[in-house]
């Protein structure tokens, strides 16, 4: 969960360095640190809390240099101190390394390594540079292949030495690092985001390889030291996309983008003569997928909400049983899965390591594997047999929003492709794409209300505990929401299935606990009103979202907010933007800090 940056060629590398924990930052924000090569030694900074604070610690000091390693820390081992952060040192203080992961066994080889070596963290990664540092006999490749011989546990992680001053070593285990590639210099990090102003050329590490890098070439070898070849690739997205552009935070920026990647995530995947999804990515004859008996969604927070809307449109349009899983719990149920079972797994990061290891183990028990994800070159997208991009582009700020939504595109997209197999008729698969077409223009009719939003926040600023309600499909919708309010806000929350206030958690009504409500034109849109009218009866303050010229809500609500119509199965793609814009105007309102909330990080890489 932690970030990593490192840098060698002939720039400085302090403002890379710098800039790229900036990119990293919602990988982790605990504490900082930098550590750069300069004749002979290393000159560092450490610092607690955000990059901010490191930098300012910096100032007035000459870290020059064109070759060091970064760390933003997302604490796990150990507590949120200056000590912690990394980089950390051996005892000779000629080893430098950052790494993110858990060394599982650090105790045990703390033990081994005896009292000759001491420690200046109570972090799991420092012993990583005493294990180095006992195997080093002049080859700091060699010497770090013979440490993560004894290690048990993920990482990734960079080293670097004092007296190998054109050597970086970088090496990968169940966290993700990505190379940069540029002219003479390398751009090491735990995603691409940070590389995209300097160069689009990456490599992808995978699990159990090493590369020792100088500023002319990369070698790659496997644990064993046997030779791995690694090809170039393009990634597409640009500086641009990862810049707030106007928008005070990354997140409002990222809300209002949803109408173009909306866009982008539908473009070319559609045949709507035919009416039907053309999903190539999901690499399966007509035969294997009318084999499919049943569909398991694998995913965590946001995306197991999306999941949750993805089980109601495979059960609605294509008529297969389809269940949502939580990745951390699916292992360790003994799950029946078969030849006939399909089963996704998505994550906006690719990385997600509850994720990753349930879809291993729905692989070893024979199952069709494939990835809902946002990052190419994604762990999750190279250990999967096919699946999609989801093309949000890049999600800066730690709660997400657009990657959510058109998760629930890609989705909706499969579900037709397998219900026009199925039983869905030509007709109806046209009309869902006309209606899919609609959507982002849709979405801007929401955005533009946004001040009326903001509004509410204010009107609401006070209330310390909320319910979300929402019935059918717009169930997950109403998680999502609260959820969201949780994660920036840090105002507590719940949601309900609107029939299920009765069963007892209406017992907590009262004019201090507002009802937030989803109340669209729908199959459930009575029974929806009724659930309404017993939190009225209790004189709870009521939020609604909804449907356009449902002139009739005003009667259960003096607070409504609007949304135009569409198809009930792709309501969670309108409705969830109004919940989106609260929370985040809630945050504002309150002064939090939006984009980086506390305790969290975007990527958990670590179960």
């Amino acid at each position: 969960m932690c970030g990593i940056v490192a840098y060698i060629g002939n720039k400085k590398a302090l403002p890379i360095l710098i800039n790229g924990l900036r990119r990293l930052e919602y990988r982790g924000y605990d504490s900082a640190g930098v550590a750069i090569l300069n004749n002979g030694g290393f000159l560092s900074a450490k610092a607690v809390g955000k990059i901010d604070k490191l930098v300012k610690k910096i100032n007035g000091q000459d870290l020059a240099g064109t070759f060091g390693i970064a760390h933003t820390r997302w604490a796990t081992h150990g507590g949120v101190t200056e000590s912690n952060a990394h980089p950390h040192l051996d005892c000779t203080g000629k080893i430098s390394l950052a790494h993110n992961g858990i060394i599982e066994n650090y105790r045990e080889l703390k033990e081994e390594l005896g009292t000759g070596h001491i420690y200046k963290s109570e972090t799991d990664s420092e012993v990583l540079a005493h294990l180095i540092e006992i195997y080093y006999k002049g080859d700091l490749r060699k010497a770090v292949l013979e440490a993560l011989t004894r290690v048990r546990g993920t990482y990734g992680l960079v080293v670097i030495h004092s007296d190998h001053p054109n050597t970086l070593i970088v090496a990968r285990m169940g966290s993700p690092l990505v190379v940069g590639v540029g002219e003479d210099e390398f751009y090491i990090a735990s995603d691409a985001t940070p590389m995209l102003a300097y160069t689009k050329k990456v490599i992808f590490l995978d699990d159990g390889e090493v590369a020792e890098i100088n500023r002319e070439q990369m070698n790659t070898v496997n644990l064993k030291d046997i030779n791995v070849t690694k090809k170039v690739e393009e990634i597409e997205w640009d500086e641009a996309q990862a810049q707030k552009q106007g928008f005070p935070h990354f997140m409002l920026k990222e809300i209002f983008d949803q109408p173009t990647v909306m866009a982008d995530a539908i473009r070319g995947r559609y045949d709507l003569t035919n009416g039907i999804g053309h999903m190539a990515g999901l690499n399966m004859t007509d035969e294997q997928m009318r084999s499919i008996k049943r569909i398991i969604l694998i995913a965590c927070g946001t995306a197991s909400y999306a999941g949750l809307v993805g089980k109601y449109m495979f059960e609605r349009l294509a008529g297969i049983p389809t269940e949502l899983d939580v990745a951390s719990e699916f292992r360790y149920r003994d799950p029946i899965i078969d030849n006939q079972t399909l089963v996704f797994g998505i994550s906006q990061s690719g990385e997600t390591a509850d994720t990753l290891a349930a879809l291993k183990e729905a692989k070893r028990k024979g199952a069709f594997v494939r990835g809902i994800v946002n990052v190419v070159g994604s762990t999750i997208a190279r250990e999967t047999d096919g699946g999609t991009y989801i093309h949000a582009g890049p999600e800066l700020a730690v709660a997400s929003t657009k990657a959510y939504t058109n998760m629930i595109a890609v989705l909706a997209l499969y579900a037709l492709q397998f219900g026009r197999l199925n039983k869905l008729s030509v007709a109806t698969g046209q009309r869902l794409l006309n209606a899919l077409q609609e959507i982002p223009e849709k979405m801007k009719t929401i955005l533009r209300q946004s001040d009326k939003i903001k509004a509410l926040a204010e009107k609401y600023k006070n209330s310390r505990d909320f319910f979300f309600l929402g019935r059918g499909i717009n169930f997950p919708v109403a998680l999502e929401g609260s959820l969201k309010l949780k994660e920036i806000t840090y105002i507590h929350s719940e949601a309900y299935p609107g029939g299920e206030m009765k069963h007892g958690p209406i017992a907590l009504l009262s004019p201090e606990f507002p009802v937030f409500a989803i109340v669209t034109k729908n199959q459930l849109y009575d029974k929806m009103r009724s659930n309404i009218e017993e939190i009225k009866a209790r004189k709870a303050p009521i939020i609604l979202v909804c449907t356009e010229g449902d002139d009739n809500a005003c009667e259960l609500a003096q607070d409504v907010i609007y949304v135009p119509p569409t198809m009930e199965v792709l309501e969670p793609l309108l409705n969830t933007l109004p919940l989106q814009l609260f929370a985040y105007h809630m945050a504002v309102v309150l002064g939090r800090d939006v984009d980086r909330p506390r305790n969290l990080a975007k990527s958990v890489t670590v179960e």
